[in-house]
């Protein structure tokens, strides 16, 4: 079976969708609207549910790369991308955003502990997610599989 053409397509989604919120709607949100909370509610749910795209793309890409050559796979650099992108949306969105859903509940009064470990918690999300556009873009360039030609 050719899976060439849905492993782009759920790649194009998957990384494209990335590229469109985290740098062009979720600054847009915190330059249009005044009250920050908002946006930041607002640019939270849409990186949330990035993540689970990106667990169903991830996942769906992961599948059907081990079901066509299971013991090849493990060799080739692209299976460890998407592994460790897997890993990053899962570390972001089942251990960061409830650490930093708690800290807010709390409140995030200006100079608090709270405030920091936040602080800390966003900063630590923000480089995860630059790591998974990153290679994401990594993939698109040079594909899912390896250019037998070039030897990639």
């Amino acid at each position: 079976m050719n899976y060439a053409i849905p492993e782009r397509i759920a790649l194009t989604l998957w990384v494209g969708g990335m590229w469109i919120t985290g740098y062009l709607v979720a600054p847009m949100l915190f330059s249009v609207l005044e009250e920050r909370a908002l946006a930041g509610m607002l640019a939270g749910r849409m990186f949330s549910a990035m993540s689970y795209v990106g667990l169903v793309c991830v996942g769906l890409l992961l599948l059907t790369h081990f079901q066509k050559n299971w013991l090849n796979g493990w060799r080739q650099w692209r299976r460890w991308v998407l592994l460790a992108m897997l890993l990053v949306i899962v570390m972001g969105e089942f251990v960061l955003q409830p650490m930093m859903a708690e800290l807010k509940a709390l409140g995030l009064d200006e100079g608090s502990a709270a405030q920091q470990r936040f602080g800390m918690l966003h900063g630590l999300s923000s480089s995860l997610f630059l790591f998974n556009s990153l290679a994401g873009l990594v993939l698109v360039i040079f594909g899912l599989e390896p250019d037998t030609q070039r030897g990639s």
